[in-house]
């Protein structure tokens, strides 16, 4: 049974999955929000289609970045994380966009991945629904945690989570702070104080 996270709870991964696990899938699902196609483009915001992208940071122990996994870089430089491509629109079931990390091959000096989400095409979330980013054991698919990222508002992005390493563990921590901008880079300040 997957938990249902709340802001700023932080779970043993490891714990939830029963133990031993080696592989982690992010996924990030979202719906264009009713109303907001044609009359919607007329008012602002873009209209109908809502491309949001899911971005993976990694961070040393100091919280130097290291590396990122996105749209324009679908692959870490170490082979440990791995983007399954960018979707435009959220259209479809199950997630639109996933990011698959093998923790056995996350390098020793990667103390934390932080798990980030942007509207690329700029309007707020209030113009999305269904929004949710889920762990998934990547060994059988069971969803782990799952966290409702469909807080209404004026936000065009969200710090969902952080996977970090705890005395020999993995634990996440649901950070979902709202936040501005197109891409990752824009939330780089907002994400120091958590790492």
């Amino acid at each position: 049974m997957a938990i249902s996270l709340q802001k700023g709870q932080k779970i043993s991964l490891d714990k939830e999955a029963g133990g031993g696990l080696t592989r982690i899938v992010m996924g990030l699902g979202w719906d264009a929000a009713k109303g907001s196609g044609m009359l919607g483009g007329l008012f602002g915001g873009g209209g109908g289609s809502i491309d949001l992208d899911a971005s993976c940071l990694t961070f040393d122990e100091q919280g130097n970045q290291l590396d990122a996994v996105w749209f324009r870089q679908l692959r870490s430089k170490d082979g440990s994380i791995q983007h399954t491509g960018d979707n435009l629109t959220g259209e479809g079931e199950g997630d639109d966009e996933q990011i698959r990390v093998d923790l056995t091959a996350v390098p020793a000096n990667v103390k934390s991945l932080v798990f980030t989400v942007n509207n690329y095409t700029g309007q707020d979330f209030s113009r999305v629904e269904n929004a949710f980013c889920r762990i998934l054991n990547g060994a059988n698919d069971a969803e782990i945690a799952r966290y409702d990222l469909s807080c209404q508002g004026s936000h065009t992005a969200m710090i969902m989570a952080k996977v970090y390493r705890h005395q020999g563990e993995w634990k996440m921590h649901a950070i979902g702070e709202v936040g501005q901008g197109k891409t990752f880079e824009q939330l780089l300040p907002q994400i120091r104080p958590h790492l």
